[in-house]
């Protein structure tokens, strides 16, 4: 008899190879994407897990202080206009402190923090009655802002 396989292994041993290959392919596709879902899913809970309220602070600071530049171009200047918003800044103001925790104690932070709120304060103190005396206070916080980014925002 004559045998056409030289190792002497029928042909139906040599096709069960390819499907052993086959399979170990797929399952390591499979084990890759499990794999990299698993690392993103850890990487996206990093990110979750920051400390969200500096940004959010700033974010409502920052719509606050759009509020009035929309009352002035809006020529609603009023004070019970713009009172509320420079009360939400104010009381805004005391959080800076504690929302960023790792600048709390330098020296420069705290003196930009205290600017800020002491505008503020001005500003509350003496609500201004026209859309000019507005723009004044608003620069005077944009002015206490300003020194605080140019120090720390990165």
């Amino acid at each position: 008899m004559s045998n056409p396989d030289p190792a002497g292994k029928p042909a139906a041993t040599r096709s069960s190879n390819a499907g052993r290959y086959l399979f170990l392919l797929i399952l390591g596709l499979v084990v890759g994407v499990v794999a990299t879902v698993m690392l993103l899913n850890t990487w996206e809970s990093r990110k979750t897990t920051q400390d969200r309220l500096p940004d959010a602070l700033m974010q409502i600071q920052q719509w606050h202080t759009d509020q009035l530049k929309m009352a002035m171009e809006q020529n609603r200047c009023s004070a019970t206009d713009v009172l509320p918003h420079l009360q939400a800044l104010r009381t805004l103001g005391n959080d800076l402190e504690p929302a960023f925790p790792k600048w709390r104690d330098d020296e420069r932070f705290r003196t930009a923090a205290a600017g800020m709120r002491a505008a503020a304060d001005k500003a509350i103190s003496a609500p201004p009655l026209s859309c000019q005396s507005l723009a004044g206070t608003m620069k005077s916080l944009g002015d206490s802002c300003k020194a605080c980014h140019r120090d720390f925002r990165g």
